[in-house]
């Protein structure tokens, strides 16, 4: 009876990982080591997992920008200046799939309000444009292509719209609601559905009350599959456009609007709701930033950047490219911080992705190709005094782990690896499908007199990817020392960048 007992407290406390879900409620004075309990269980939901493994997804920033050479436009523009000679976005999805991009991402709609679908809610599309004598539809197209060649679809629609005469009325919100209905009934599967929060009208325009809660609805019932990023429950935005993310990049987040009241009528699994009450800034998720917090939830990073200065295709740009090493820096400091990478690449007036940014993407490609060709610790005999499955660090699955027995929060794990192995890069990957743990960790090499460090971190997440100087040594030890409950190591790869 006894045991009983103790077993429902500590499922009531979250130490075990019983009906693990993607939010928690956290009593008033609730110690902090429930609340870590908590937040160590907090996982993501099966959509949520889904979109981090894709790990790379591609943005087309397309429309009337793109012909007027602005960045943003003004919703006045006249739709016969859009007519692309030579649009392909076959070639689009194409260059993606072959840089390894897992998803894109098309603007739909800009705040200019011209939309890239002959829709029924305006006469600012496509529709009034000379292209395809006003019979074409780049999101038909782009979904298209996306089914053709195995990868995921998204739309970005703009909330904000210069174009559309009720912007700043009740009746605008039902506007917008028609546009997402057409969008996400006409094109089949739809796995991300991408808002901002502009609202740019300034002091004396216009001033719009976007009625998200009732979005997301919609978006759930139509498109249940879909993640809705970076205005959405599901994921959020990094906090700048550079695509860095994070030194420490917590997944499970501190939010302040959950109650049951706001979650899901229809589903007690998982938010329907934008997550708020935590602030930006370098720390968003320690125990000191959850430990008063009324509700915790998963909600992971989006780092989005452009492959040029720009967001839209500007030919003066063209010479500003980011390099490949750019692009490889900033793939380590966004997927390997525990985020996954939005990378703009914008169509040019013809209506192709353009040469300068297909080079970039291919020699950027083949730097990571032959950086993680070759993992060195494959092969290495793997010993730790109070871990189990140790095999699994090396079995390239996500979902299989070494963990440590009982309830212990620290261990070591070394490797053995069966010979001298010269490297600089480390990877290591949690079983986030149990939660994110890890709060402190170590990578120490033996340089046959004595343990040294060759690199550290605090948090792990999906992934995570550091650098450092060279080491040549024929042991290693992975040594976790801080987590919340018992931490979970899925992969750990050793790699030799070239330098």
């Amino acid at each position: 009876m006894k045991s009983k007992i103790i077993i429902s407290l500590l499922m009531l406390s979250g130490q075990f990982a019983i009906g693990q879900q993607n939010y928690t409620l956290i009593a008033k004075d609730e110690p902090l080591a429930s609340v870590v309990a908590k937040a160590a269980n907090t996982t993501p939901s099966a959509k949520q997992l889904r979109w981090q493994k894709l790990e790379l997804t591609a943005f087309f920033h397309f429309g009337v920008n793109t012909f007027t050479d602005r960045e943003w436009g003004t919703g006045k523009e006249d739709p016969k200046i859009f007519n692309p000679p030579a649009l392909d976005a076959d070639q689009w999805v194409r260059v993606a799939k072959e840089n390894n991009f897992k998803q894109v991402i098309i603007t739909a709609k800009h705040h200019d309000g011209f939309c890239l679908w002959p829709t029924q809610t305006t006469e600012h599309s496509v529709k009034n444009s000379p292209w395809k004598a006003g019979k074409g539809d780049v999101v038909a197209e782009v979904a298209t292509a996306c089914k053709k060649y195995g990868i995921g679809f998204g739309v970005y629609l703009s909330p904000w719209d210069m174009n559309a005469a009720s912007y700043g009325t009740e009746a605008y919100n039902d506007f917008f609601l028609n546009q997402l209905t057409e969008l996400l009934t006409k094109y089949g599967k739809v796995d991300e559905v991408w808002f901002d929060g502009a609202n740019g009208e300034g002091p004396n325009g216009k001033k719009q009350s976007y009625d998200f809660n009732r979005w997301y609805t919609h978006i759930r019932k139509l498109q249940a599959d879909a993640v809705i990023a970076v205005m959405g429950p599901d994921v959020r935005w990094v906090g700048t456009e550079t695509g860095y993310g994070r030194e420490t990049e917590w997944s499970v987040l501190p939010a302040d609007n959950i109650d049951q009241n706001s979650i899901s009528s229809n589903s007690q699994k998982e938010m329907n709701i934008k997550p708020s009450g935590f602030v930006k800034g370098q720390d968003i998720g320690s125990r000191e930033k959850i430990k008063n917090a009324k509700g915790l939830v998963w909600y992971p990073s989006e780092a989005d950047v452009s492959i040029r200065p720009g967001w839209f295709y500007h030919p003066k740009e063209n010479d500003k490219v980011k390099s490949p090493e750019k692009l490889n820096d900033i793939y380590f400091s966004s997927v390997g911080r525990n985020s996954v990478l939005l990378l703009n690449i914008p169509p040019n007036t013809d209506g192709l992705l353009s040469d300068e940014d297909i080079k970039s993407l291919r020699s950027w490609t083949k730097l990571r190709s032959e950086i993680f060709k070759v993992n060195l610790a494959n092969g290495a005999k793997i010993t730790s005094a109070n871990g189990k499955n140790s095999k699994a660090i090396l079995d390239n699955r996500l979902e299989t782990s070494w963990t440590t027995i009982n309830r212990d929060t620290a261990a070591t794990i070394t490797l053995d690896l069966k010979g001298t192995k010269v490297f600089n890069v480390l990877s290591l990957q949690e079983n986030i499908s149990i939660g994110q743990r890890v709060e402190e960790f170590s990578l120490e090499y033996w340089d046959g007199k004595d343990w040294k460090i060759a690199t550290q971190g605090t948090t792990i997440g999906y992934k995570r990817l550091l650098r450092f100087p060279v080491v040549s040594t024929n042991k290693v030890q992975l040594r976790i020392s801080k987590s919340r409950l018992n931490p979970t190591i899925s992969e750990l790869g050793l790699f030799k960048e070239k330098l």
